[in-house]
């Protein structure tokens, strides 16, 4: 499905829990050059539907267009919250949850409050760029103010890891670098727990 922006369409793919409504909604995008079928992403989308939340994987309008680059941060975050109002109008009166890795965890961070986010799952969020960390991206955790976040990184992420004060919850998969190739299961045991709380 597609929902026009601003910044051109996006793609939506939207998965609902099977015998109920929905308790919580949670929008999950990808980062920079990657797309939704990432691993980590789709190991909290199941965690999340098992949860009793729908979930919604978002293909950002840059991506939609063919490019790696997401371009200016503004543009992106207008964006993304014309991409969360057309989604609420489907999904009313249920708690919203946003995310993403890397890139798109940055996205959930910087909108969540626009956003009026419950809550936001960060996954491989790039502190820094390689090699550079004196440039750090910490302000864009610390603004979500009073939303909870959680945060999981690899252990040998090159772009970074939180430190345990800027974040709800870090949590730190043994031996993973930027891009999971194993840990998924420790996701999913991380984030399951802080979901459930919006099925109750």
């Amino acid at each position: 499905m597609r929902i026009e922006t601003s910044a051109g369409p996006a793609e939506i793919d939207i998965a609902r829990p099977a015998k109920k409504p929905p308790a919580f909604l949670l929008l999950l995008t990808h980062g920079s050059g990657g797309g939704v079928d990432a691993k980590d992403l789709l190991a909290v989308r199941d965690s999340a539907l098992e949860s009793g939340g729908a979930v919604v994987l978002v293909t950002q309008p840059y991506r939609v267009a063919g490019r790696r680059a997401p371009g200016k941060a503004d543009v992106q975050d207008a964006a993304w919250l014309e991409i969360i109002t057309a989604v609420r109008r489907k999904f009313r009166g249920v708690p919203l949850i946003q995310g993403g890795r890397s890139n798109g965890a940055r996205v959930a961070c910087r909108t969540a409050v626009a956003a009026q986010a419950k809550g936001v799952v960060a996954l491989s969020f790039p502190l820094h760029p390689p090699g550079k960390p004196e440039k750090s991206r910490r302000e864009e955790l610390l603004d979500v103010g009073d939303i909870p976040v959680v945060v999981v990184n690899g252990a040998r992420d090159p772009f970074g890891i939180p430190d345990p004060a800027d974040a709800t919850e870090v949590k730190v998969i043994p031996g993973q670098a930027h891009s999971y190739r194993a840990g998924f299961d420790d996701i999913a045991a991380t984030v399951t727990p802080w979901l459930l709380r919006w099925s109750a």
